[in-house]
């Protein structure tokens, strides 16, 4: 059965696309710890991060490196944090969080709600930084 992310991927469920490239694709997060909060996954359907094979591993950071650029350029923080966690779905992938503290990278703490609309514009707001 495929993953939420691939389903996202291949076109049925709809997202606020960041980025995207013959192989990965960034897009917003629906339940964001930080507004702008990004997940960048891999189209290859692999399970654990660091079950990636070498150039992918490295393919992943430089993309997650240019969404960084973009969200940075686009919301008002001191730093994109990283985090890759890999409980929450069976797919690989990376969270960008814009940050100015320690705590804005909390995931226990209550997620933003943000509706589709505003989720649109951030997403183009961030895709012409």
């Amino acid at each position: 059965m495929a993953t939420l992310f691939t389903r996202i991927i291949q076109g049925e469920i709809p997202c606020h696309k960041i980025a995207e490239n013959d192989k990965f694709i960034a897009f917003l997060d629906i339940t964001p710890v930080a507004k702008g909060h990004t997940l960048v996954v891999p189209k290859m359907e692999v399970d654990y991060f660091f079950d990636l094979n070498s150039e992918l591993l490295a393919e992943i950071n430089l993309f997650a490196k240019e969404v960084a650029s973009k969200l940075q350029r686009t919301i008002p923080c001191r730093r994109i944090g990283v985090a890759i966690i890999g409980l929450e779905v069976p797919h690989a992938h990376v969270h960008l969080i814009p940050l100015n503290t320690m705590a804005d990278i909390n995931f226990s703490a209550a997620r933003l709600q943000m509706s589709s609309d505003e989720l649109a514009g951030l997403a183009t707001e961030i895709r012409s930084a």
